[in-house]
């Protein structure tokens, strides 16, 4: 399908908001899918906070370059790129659970940030705890040095007590 001039600018300044927006970008191959297959891609991508959309390799190679990215693009075929706005690792475990049970996707690279990525770190990426659970437990390593010291400061307090108890109860 040939593209205007016009509509060629409308959708590379797009791609360019959405590469300025992302933390992440994931590149997906895909293969005769079917309408149900790409709304449940698009369903799961959408509950990480992300985006993913079918885009023109090189339209998105110049967006890339337009951006001030280094990009080192050898894309063939078609691409669905997943730009990760909030979250990229559950955009990757999104992704690789994707090509798990479809042959139809394979993933072939990404970028975080402005450095290039394998499909291989993409996978490495996914096998990380999402960022609530990062959060939690950033949030518990920083607790637990006040708590502790809560209880040691309230010990001679709580032992002078139950001395006092057990001496009032003798007497």
């Amino acid at each position: 399908m040939a593209f205007t001039k016009k509509h060629k600018g409308k959708m590379m300044s797009q791609y360019e908001q959405w590469l300025q927006g992302s933390e992440a970008v994931f590149f997906l191959e895909y293969q005769k899918m079917s309408m149900k297959e790409i709304d449940d891609l698009r369903k799961k991508v959408r509950e990480t906070g992300s985006e993913i959309h079918v885009v023109k390799n090189t339209l998105l190679s110049k967006a890339f370059q337009n951006t001030g990215i280094d990009a080192e693009f050898e894309m063939e075929g078609t691409t669905m790129a997943g730009f990760a706005f909030s979250d990229p690792p559950a955009l990757a475990k999104v992704f690789k659970d994707v090509t798990k049970k479809s042959e139809v996707f394979a993933v072939k690279s990404g970028y975080l940030g402005s450095r290039k990525i394998s499909q291989k770190d993409v996978d490495s990426l996914a096998e990380l705890p999402g960022l609530p659970v990062l959060r939690a437990t950033l949030l518990g390593l920083i607790n637990s040095p006040a708590s502790k010291l809560v209880r040691t400061i309230a010990e001679p307090a709580r032992g002078l007590a139950a001395v006092v108890k057990a001496y009032s109860e003798q007497g």
